[in-house]
């Protein structure tokens, strides 16, 4: 069964090519570690709730925007292996120290597929 990573990031709208650009530098070093597929989504349709939301998960600030992401692997195996891999790999920390934007107020977690059609 397949295994998903998810992130939840606020990103300023200024920095949306930033973003892109970044993305797609970094998905070919995740499929070279084993990602099946990469996921980025920009938000523009996120409505504001009452107690909680998109917004507020990540602490946007004003002129940011939610970035919802997600990789797929074939397992958790694949996927703890590629983390490995990743943390020790030079491509990736220098990436790291160009984030556009704030990666401490980054979400992201490992999912279990309950459903998939």
């Amino acid at each position: 069964m397949s295994y998903v990573d998810g992130f939840v990031v606020a990103v300023p709208e200024v920095n949306k090519e930033d973003y892109r650009a970044m993305a797609a530098k970094a998905a070919p070093l995740f499929k070279e570690f084993g990602a099946t597929r990469i996921v980025e989504c920009w938000a523009d349709d996120l409505p504001e709730g009452k107690l909680t939301d998109f917004y507020r998960s990540v602490k946007a600030e004003e002129g940011e925007t939610v970035v919802f992401s997600w990789i797929e692997y074939p397992s958790r195996e694949v996927r703890d292996a590629a983390n490995q891999k990743m943390m020790s790999d030079p491509r990736m920390k220098e990436m790291g120290e160009n984030m556009p934007f704030d990666g401490k107020r980054m979400i992201y977690g490992g999912f279990s597929i309950l459903l998939e059609e």
